[in-house]
């Protein structure tokens, strides 16, 4: 009898760090394909944004990314709705847009997950339209720099899709 409970507690405690083991590996796995997904939509996603304000793309891919609820109430996507959009006066051909990843949290099995961002645009490729030449002076025909800044960003998983629900902007000109 004492030679079954200690082989008995021997299996035992080799299952528990063997089950112990592959559950950390599955949350790992899942948080790496959280990670990763969670990434190309940020970055696709303001990307997409960034080119609808500057190079009037369509607006309808946001919804690929974002919430119809924050693309309503988005202060960038504001300025086009409100005629505000200091970029509509320019033919921009290009832009280098980066966003890089600061901090990212999600539980595998949770639906939400937080990140920070800093997104920035140093160079933008452009010029002033004809139509607008004659009523600026030469200083003011530069294309103006994008707004960049370090973004709090939380994401909501809908039918197995991350989507941006909600963007606050932390702080400004971050180079």
């Amino acid at each position: 009898m004492k030679y079954l409970r200690r082989f008995v507690w021997f299996l035992a405690s080799r299952l528990f760090v063997i089950v112990l083991i592959l559950g950390l590996i599955t949350i790992a796995f899942y948080f790496s394909m959280n990670l990763s997904n969670i990434y190309v939509i940020i970055k696709d996603g303001m990307a997409q944004r960034a080119q609808v304000v500057l190079m009037s793309a369509e607006e309808d891919k946001l919804e690929d990314y974002f919430s119809p609820g924050y693309l309503a109430r988005d202060p960038v996507l504001a300025t086009i709705k409100n005629g505000t959009n200091p970029y509509v006066r320019y033919d921009i051909t290009g832009i280098d847009h980066r966003v890089n990843l600061e901090w990212m949290w999600s539980w595998p099995w949770d639906d939400t997950a937080r990140a920070r961002v800093v997104e920035s645009i140093p160079k933008i490729d452009g010029r002033i339209l004809s139509s607008y030449k004659a009523q600026t002076s030469p200083d003011m025909q530069a294309v103006p720099r994008w707004d960049s800044g370090r973004y709090e960003i939380v994401l909501s998983r809908e039918g197995g899709r991350w989507r941006i629900i909600n963007m606050v902007k932390l702080a400004g000109a971050v180079e």
